[in-house]
């Protein structure tokens, strides 16, 4: 049975962590492993190295390649193009472990365990990474018992909340969010084994935001339509024209930024379904977005003015779900926005919350 991790608790097993410990996650292709951990350390100040091992040919390409050493004259390996010289320590990030060719493994066995490659040390504080798919639908090789004692395996399983904040920080396109948002399972598609049938993963949904951003909704034509059915796939395309077509949710933005008495006959005309959408986009918006005093004051005003339309029309619905967000650990920044800027905001919520239990 395998350990399932999220983003965030994947941050905190990377803390605690020493760097003598080699750790492996598992997971499908495009759910953002090598991405999360470059972001990660880099926070850090540490350089990572990626290596793509299925695309070595032999262990030459990890470990270097021959040569005479002319004062001695003995053979020795030159340092590969990505080997640490300046003595500073790495996370080297061993990608598509268990795609690599035995004899690639074999020369990883002595890296994993002591931190040598052909007789050269890895700089002290150097940490080893790998990451592997899993699932019948790839062509992988069969890892080394040996090999894999020497790692902590975790399953990465990114929780689409998780995505969908990366994706508000990284101004994706919204209506790719607010999809993904309403839609989570198409996320991350199924993989039909042999299949060259496309399905929808996070990197796919990156690709589709490149292409449509800055383009108007009415202007997505069919050639669109077909772009997109090529990166996601078709099912998935048409279910996002679809959402994009019917799509009737306000900007969280625009809620929180314009005079709210403008917005309320749209609101008027929303179920609970409509407000859930809006009210994780609220969070999301709270967040990611960096206030100035003067509009974090005009946001709070919003805020409190949005809450006391839910309350009027006895959403109560809607006012748990807005409640639920608020008390959970997913969204601290928007926590203490709420807590600073509306605290009669906050006692209301907590008002609210106590009346339900």
């Amino acid at each position: 049975m395998s350990i399932k991790v999220n983003a965030n608790e994947l941050f905190e097993i990377l803390k605690a962590t020493p760097d003598k410990q080699n750790i492996m996650l598992m997971g499908k292709h495009g759910i953002g492993k090598s991405q999360i951990l470059t972001e990660f350390f880099s926070a850090q100040g540490r350089k990572v190295v990626p290596l793509f091992l299925g695309q070595m040919s032999d262990p030459g390409d990890l470990i270097g390649l021959l040569h005479k050493n002319e004062k001695n004259g003995k053979t020795e390996f030159m340092p590969p193009y990505w080997f640490p010289t300046d003595g500073q320590p790495v996370v080297l990030f061993l990608d598509e472990l268990n795609r690599a060719r035995p004899e690639v493994l074999q020369t990883i066995m002595d890296l994993a365990l002591n931190r040598t490659l052909a007789g050269r040390s890895l700089p002290k504080g150097s940490r080893i990474i790998s990451a592997v798919n899993n699932g019948d639908e790839y062509q992988l090789t069969d890892l080394d018992p040996a090999l894999v004692s020497r790692f902590n395996i975790y399953e990465f399983c990114p929780a689409p909340r998780e995505w969908l904040l990366w994706a508000q920080k990284n101004s994706i396109d919204k209506r790719v969010i607010d999809f993904i948002a309403q839609n989570e399972s198409y996320l991350d598609g199924d993989v039909l084994d042999g299949s060259m049938e496309k399905s929808p993963d996070r990197r796919a949904w990156e690709r589709v935001s490149d292409i449509i951003n800055g383009v108007e909704t009415q202007a997505l034509n069919d050639i669109y339509k077909k772009i997109v059915a090529g990166i996601v796939g078709a099912k998935a395309a048409s279910m996002f024209f679809e959402s994009v077509k019917n799509s009737r949710v306000i900007s969280p933005s625009l809620l929180l930024s314009q005079d709210f008495e403008s917005l309320k006959s749209v609101l008027a005309t929303y179920k609970t379904p409509d407000f859930a959408i809006l009210n994780d986009g609220i969070f999301r918006t709270l967040e990611t977005a960096k206030f100035t005093d003067k509009k974090s004051e005009a946001t709070a005003k919003n805020l409190r003015l949005y809450f006391s339309f839910l309350e009027e029309r006895n959403a109560r619905e809607a006012m748990a779900h807005f409640a639920n967000m608020f008390g959970g650990t997913a969204y601290p920044n928007s926590l203490m926005f709420i807590i600073r800027w509306a605290p009669s905001l906050y006692e209301r919520i907590t008002k609210f919350i106590m009346e339900i239990r």
